[in-house]
């Protein structure tokens, strides 16, 4: 047995990922080296690692995707190997590869079966030859849209469009009718070109009430192969998971045992030596299941599998890259109590999940029994535009489903995270829904469930709580910063009887506080509704208040105008105080179109001149790996275009003018 010495473990990645193996480095007595671009040289990730180094521009294609540098920081560093985390070039078979080549370990599996399983079309041709179950489809070579749109009638509509190379829903399109297929097919391409490279897309029959349920793998370079059970991750949208779980409700031993067979065989033809997932979709109605593809990389949710099993995912990876054998077997696996994942993301739920940028002042857990995070981001921290907008992995383990779900809302309902908009309002509404609760639903579960527009982002009550806590805590502050006239009380008034007014903006929301106050005692009126108020006690960034006699704890952070207020019963809510002299709002353009968040110009398909009508694309713009297509409101002529491609804007940002008929 060749056994290699790892003793400096460069990590080509960025975020959660990077300090979740550094964890794993320290625990084996491993140097760790993080890589970073220019807009990470602060973040946490870089902070943790024992050496880091700077390798570049923000935009992924030149730094984090660059390995021409990722090698050379190797070098520079001398790292005997490299773990590439998940995305970027986890699932390169080139720079695998050139791993190999240069003498430094790549901590995967071998190059030939991510070559193989890189082309979705060549993976099912060795799942078929292997008698593992596959979805009718077409993945042939043929990539003209003449063919693509042929295969698709024949198959029949709705269809699935996929990237061959990658995943996390870059390059797929649902199709239901014949006359969005061409330009299903334009975007998908492109979209699937700009995140892999590579614009191949296979064809396959949509299975429009299914489930997705992967099973973890494990191989070493001895030719042993495991799966360390399933995981179910039908809760998603865009193609992205949002919930995964493990044991999945739906499950029976009998399937189970089927199906961990099934992942065996496509670990055994692939010779399998590292990490993988082996992704079905499963039909409930017939209860058959079907390959989907193989992730030759370490996934997302690997914590959801690590809490059940008690095993450090990590460590088996460099074990078998080094070349050590299985440390268990088979029989060995056994699932201990239940543990589910929510991924927190910097998104607007009620837009559409459009991601959104801004700083994260105040970041803070609960203590609560089997919680575990997974996070890139502190107090402190910006979002960015260029990368993923995942937040966090929230992990809980119970002792059964019920337990774990219960915990889980706990630690939505007093998670602390202000400054940006996160879809924490809407994980809270997606886990009180009752077929949730039950184990009942598919990988359509939000579309169809899950009601945007009634996200439970506070009551009207609780919204009265956050304005009287946002009024108290900028009352404080001005009597800490008076000077002068100390003798008088805040806001004094010529007329005790005449209140105070504040005004607040929640959402699209215009409030006004009216409130007085007496010594320390304060009367509000908020709507036509009377409060009695006292402050308890102020810090830095909390304050402790008595509302008609219930006391509570509020976190707050102001921000000039902005208000940031937390507490259980109201979640997070941003209030902006208005001012007294209005400033006059933005002009809005006629025919004129913004970008709807931050973002890059990736394609512009009109100039100046060019007719348009109704529906037409104009522009794509991407912002954190997701495409958006702009078209047309109406028919008319482009009058200006006020952008290029590759260009970065900001959200509100006009784009183009139209002179609209």
């Amino acid at each position: 047995m060749n056994v290699k010495s790892i003793n400096t473990i460069l990590i080509a990645n960025r975020g959660e990922i990077v300090s979740r193996v550094i964890r794993t480095c320290k625990k084996m007595g491993i140097t760790s080296v993080a890589v970073y671009s220019e807009a990470e040289k602060k973040a946490p990730f870089v902070k943790q690692a024992d050496l880091a180094i700077d390798i570049g521009d923000p935009e992924p294609a030149k730094s984090y995707l660059d390995q021409d540098k990722i090698i050379e920081a190797a070098k520079r560093t001398g790292a005997d190997a490299i773990h590439p985390g998940y995305g970027f070039l986890s699932e390169n078979a080139a720079f695998a590869q050139r791993c190999r080549d240069e003498g430094i370990i790549f901590i995967g599996p071998k190059p030939e079966a991510i070559k193989a399983m890189g082309s979705k079309s060549r993976a099912k041709e060795i799942m078929e030859q292997s008698n593992v179950p596959v979805i009718p489809g077409y993945r042939g070579k043929d990539q003209s849209s003449t063919t693509l749109k042929a295969e698709a009638l024949k198959i029949g509509f709705p269809i699935l469009l996929k990237a061959t190379a990658g995943g996390g829903g870059k390059g797929m399109r649902i199709v239901h009718e014949e006359k969005e297929i061409e330009l299903a097919i334009t975007s998908a391409k492109r979209e699937a070109k700009s995140a892999f490279g590579d614009d191949e897309l296979l064809i396959e029959k949509y299975i429009e009430s299914g489930r997705h349920i992967e099973f973890q793998i494990f191989g070493d370079q001895q030719g042993n192969v495991i799966h360390l059970l399933e995981r179910e991750c039908s809760i998603q949208r865009r193609y992205q998971k949002v919930i995964e779980e493990s044991p999945s409700p739906v499950i029976t031993e009998e399937l189970r045992k089927k199906m961990g067979d099934a992942a065996l065989l496509a670990a055994k033809a692939l010779d399998y030596d590292n990490a993988g997932t082996v992704e079905f979709i499963f039909d409930e109605k017939t209860r058959d299941f079907y390959f989907l593809e193989v992730n030759t990389r370490l996934q997302v949710e690997h914590p959801v599998t690590e809490e059940i099993t008690g095993l450090d995912l990590v460590q088996m990876q460099i074990e078998s890259a080094q070349g050590l054998p299985l440390q268990i077997k088979q029989e060995d696996i056994k699932s201990d109590g239940y543990a589910i994942e929510a991924r927190l993301y910097a998104e607007d739920a009620t837009n559409d999940f459009a991601p959104v940028t801004g700083t994260v002042h105040k970041f803070i857990f609960p203590s609560v029994d089997g919680l575990r995070v997974e996070s890139a981001i502190e107090s402190g921290s910006e979002i960015s535009m260029f990368y993923d907008p995942m937040i966090a992995k929230i992990i809980v383990k119970g002792a059964n489903r019920y337990e774990a779900q219960s915990k889980l809302r706990y630690v939505l309902q007093h998670l602390i995270c202000q400054g940006t908009v996160t879809n924490l309002p809407f994980l809270k509404t997606l886990l009180k829904h009752k077929d949730f609760r039950n184990g009942k639903y598919d990988t359509h579960f939000i579309d169809n469930n899950i009601n945007l527009s009634e996200i439970d982002n506070g009551t009207d009550g609780s919204i009265e709580e956050a304005l009287v806590a946002a009024t108290l805590y900028a009352w404080n502050q001005r009597e800490r910063s008076r000077k002068a006239l100390r003798s008088l009380p805040s806001g004094w008034r010529n007329n005790f009887y005449e209140f105070q007014k504040e005004i607040f903006l929640i959402t699209d929301r215009i409030l006004t506080v009216k409130y007085k106050s007496d010594d320390k005692h304060f009367l509000f009126i908020i709507e036509e509704k009377d409060l009695e108020a006292s402050i308890i006690k102020v810090d830095l960034d909390s304050i402790r208040i008595d509302i008609n006699g219930l006391q509570k704890e509020y976190s707050i952070i102001q921000v000039e105008s902005d208000f940031f207020v937390h507490s259980a019963s109201i979640g997070n809510i941003k209030l902006t105080q208005q001012d007294r002299f209005p400033v006059k709002e933005k002009e809005i353009v006629n025919g004129g179109y913004e970008s709807p968040i931050p973002s890059q110009v990736v394609k512009i398909n009109i100039a100046p001149g060019d007719k348009v009508k109704e529906g037409d694309p104009l522009i794509v713009i991407s912002s954190m790996k997701m495409e958006n297509i702009l078209v047309a409101h109406r028919d008319g002529v482009v009058e200006e275009v006020y952008v290029e491609e590759g260009h970065n804007v900001e959200a509100g940002f006009l784009l183009l003018k139209v002179n609209e008929q």
